[in-house]
């Protein structure tokens, strides 16, 4: 092999191993990063990991009609004011249409004279989460201690919201002092039968 052609062969294996050698530093260094951001952030704790306890239970009766029950969890089955992780279910004894579940919500939120400056973004992102409701079904709503919210349906993953000041608002419609049906707060928090 001519000289020039054995050198131009030795400086193309350098530049390769000064490239490989670079590839290694980076990867070893993106891996040291990763491993640092893992330790520095705490792990978010959702309410699907832990064991939760039930807080308590209320039935939403309308004239004749029972309409759901819900329950409360938390991993000390009780509760105070931003407690997280938390569970909501609800399981409707009625068949419900998700339009009119929204504007339930809505109106609950009205008549609490709640005014969020999201309310209308977090409408169209209730409209792309929820479906219809049959009679049997378990809407459930999670608050992970970051206080994103995940709605499932009879367990199954129907979508997040990660607002962290949506998920207060919606519980509050069941927990806040200012609730428009504080029988089932009292029932909720174990305060009393329900």
């Amino acid at each position: 092999m001519p000289k020039v052609a054995q050198l131009e062969t030795r400086e193309s294996r350098r530049k390769s191993a000064g490239i490989f050698a670079v590839v290694v530093l980076a990867t070893a260094l993106t891996s040291e990063m990763v491993a640092v951001k893992a330790i520095a952030s705490p792990a978010v704790q959702t309410a699907e990991q832990l064991e939760l306890q039930k807080v308590g239970e209320a039935r939403l009766k309308f004239l004749f009609w029972s309409v759901y029950d819900s329950r409360l969890y938390t991993p000390s089955g009780g509760y105070s004011d931003g407690e997280r992780p938390l569970k909501l279910e609800i399981e409707y004894l009625l068949d419900i249409k998700a339009d009119a579940l929204l504007e339930r919500t809505l109106m609950e939120w009205g008549n609490m004279g709640r005014e969020h400056p999201r309310q209308d973004q977090w409408r169209e992102q209730l409209a792309d989460i929820w479906t219809d409701i049959e009679s049997g079904d378990v809407l459930s709503l999670e608050l992970d201690s970051a206080n994103r919210s995940t709605f499932r349906r009879n367990g199954e993953f129907l979508g997040r919201i990660e607002d962290p000041e949506f998920g207060q608002e919606f519980v509050d419609i069941w927990l806040s002092e200012d609730c428009t049906r504080p029988e089932i707060r009292e029932s909720l928090l174990g305060k009393s039968a329900g």
